[in-house]
């Protein structure tokens, strides 16, 4: 087995056996930070494995235990949190946490459940497991793509400035946004693996794509648009592999990742025999072609009226922990986010946490984040010391 694998083959199997899904009140829990912390340690292992090309076991665990729909379920979940409760959070004029890690951990969910599922939907099999679920993903990633074209259109992506002169729930608002950016991208991904799958889509699911959603229309737009693309100083921006960097005039005529996934999905849905089929409108067909969606509708009805009182429920229950509560939470974030995997999962150039510089050194205490100088270290003390001390304690303690 290599240094650099997280998981053993059966201590995987027990995290895949045991994923569930939360309700959005029980976001930010015990439980659901501790399935959290398993999620993330199976997204690492996947994408390890994907690098390596070791075969994919943690696909293929999802699939023979079909936690797909489940993953699927749980990345809507987030999703509606965000929009409904994340809001009145930020809003309640009384809430000032000392720390916002544990809220920020619950926005980050969702990225990290669409990380894993653009990991694993490379596979067929995978986008079949979804079952009906399938149709939820579909409307999940219309919703992404369409908040893509609406960003373009109004100013550009969101770009890391003035996080410094920001309140803590201020800054949490901000890099959700910058975070919204990159799960839309990751959306993008998945939706062109399932037009890969486009002869063994449902009727309903492949007419919900080309007549209620129109997506060829819509990655036209994509197109025109190019939201991974930004002009600033006189220089093409382009956004890849998780960071803006200056693209070269020789690199500028190169069809980029992203571009080359909106042509593929694209090609799956306008040029696939399968998607040009003419279908025979019996009675049992139209019922098909008219199935809606159910995880956010059934999420939706089950909390309508309830989104405040969820609110300052995990305020109190969740968002407002001790410090005995942050030092333990520390010690199993240390244990999740290995260095040595981190680095090898994302081996580009780290990132300054203060002015997003290229860092060549790292916080001495909790080894966590890195600065290009120390002017940059101490303006950012204020907001990275508490959680600092905590991880650097939660490493003392193992």
């Amino acid at each position: 087995m290599s240094d650099l694998e997280l998981l053993q083959p059966g201590e995987a199997e027990v995290l895949v056996k045991h994923l569930r899904s939360f309700p959005p009140l029980e976001m930010g829990s015990e439980g659901w930070n501790q399935q959290h912390e398993n999620l993330e340690k199976l997204n690492m292992q996947a994408i390890l494995d994907a690098t390596v090309s070791q075969g994919e076991p943690i696909q293929e665990l999802l699939v023979t235990y079909g936690k797909i729909p489940t993953l699927v379920e749980d990345l809507i979940a987030v999703e509606m949190w965000k929009q409904k409760v994340f809001p009145v959070l930020c809003k309640l004029e009384d809430f000032k946490p000392l720390n916002t890690f544990p809220i920020y951990m619950v926005i980050h969910h969702e990225a990290s459940i669409i990380n894993l599922l653009e990991t694993v939907f490379f596979h067929k099999e995978v986008c079949e497991s979804a079952n009906d679920t399938l149709l939820d993903l579909v409307d999940y990633c219309h919703r992404k793509l369409t908040l893509l074209v609406a960003q373009s259109g109004h100013g550009g992506p969101p770009k890391e400035k003035g996080l410094q002169d920001c309140t803590p729930m201020q800054e949490l608002q901000k890099q959700a946004e910058l975070m919204e950016f990159e799960i839309s991208l990751k959306a993008l991904s998945v939706l062109r693996y399932i037009t890969d799958c486009v002869d063994s889509l449902s009727l309903s699911t492949l007419s919900r794509m080309l007549s209620t959603h129109n997506l060829p229309c819509l990655l036209v737009e994509l197109l025109e648009h190019s939201p991974w693309k930004w002009q600033e100083g006189g220089k093409l921006q382009q956004f890849e592999g998780g960071r803006w960097h200056t693209v070269s005039p020789l690199e500028q005529q190169k069809l980029s990742k992203l571009e080359g996934q909106v042509w593929i999905a694209l090609y799956n849905l306008l040029l696939s025999p399968e998607a040009r089929t003419r279908y025979c409108l019996t009675s049992f067909a139209k019922g098909q072609l008219l199935k809606i969606p159910e995880i956010w509708q059934r999420l939706e009805q089950e909390n309508k009226g309830k989104w405040q009182a969820i609110a300052k429920h995990q305020l109190q229950h969740m968002f407002s922990p001790s410090d005995q509560d942050l030092r333990l939470q520390a010690q199993r974030w240390a244990e999740t986010y290995r260095l040595d995997v981190l680095e090898a999962v994302a081996p580009e150039r780290p990132r300054c946490a203060y002015c997003s510089a290229e860092a060549s050194k790292r916080c001495s205490r909790c080894q966590k984040e890195w600065y290009c100088c120390r002017e940059c270290q101490v303006k950012h003390w204020e907001k990275h010391g508490k959680i600092c001390i905590l991880a650097a304690q939660g490493d003392r303690a193992k």
